[in-house]
């Protein structure tokens, strides 16, 4: 004879909607993480296009970012429990993240300026690339000569 403790594990109805909860998460995040991929080859086969449409590339893009942040608060809603809070609670957490994203956009446009500003006296002519092209004459021969 042994020892053994047995016990019946229950399941509720709870535990059974929480389940449900989670593969109905992963099923949203796969399939926008799946939509996420596509739009990447789409972009990936348009750059490898002889001419480009750098404005179709950008809404791709755009879109590609909407998806994430989706995911993101998503992932926030529903595993840090944060769409089970009242009001307040969310936005106190989610405006501080919106604040965050303005920053980091707010940054890319300061950088672009500057570097669209640098070395065209703030402005006061307009910025040229400079190219270094390959000297007009062959190169130079050496001389056999030896110099005393």
């Amino acid at each position: 004879m042994s020892a053994q403790i047995t016990s019946p594990i229950v399941v509720t109805d709870a535990d059974t909607a929480h389940v449900k909860k989670i593969w109905k998460a992963f099923w949203i995040l796969l399939i926008l993480t799946i939509i996420e991929l596509i739009l990447g080859l789409i972009i990936y086969n348009i750059d490898k296009t002889p001419d480009p449409s750098e404005s179709l590339i950008l809404a791709i893009k755009g879109t590609i970012c909407i998806l994430t942040l989706a995911k993101a608060f998503y992932i926030i809603s529903i595993f840090m429990h944060l769409g089970d809070e009242v009001r307040n609670m969310i936005l106190s957490i989610a405006m501080p993240a919106g604040i965050f994203i303005w920053f980091i956009i707010a940054f890319i446009v300061d950088g672009n300026s500057y570097k669209n500003l640098r070395n065209t006296d703030a402005g006061s002519r307009t910025y040229i690339e400079q190219t270094h092209h390959a000297p007009a004459t062959g190169p130079s021969e050496k001389s056999d000569k030896k110099l005393d």
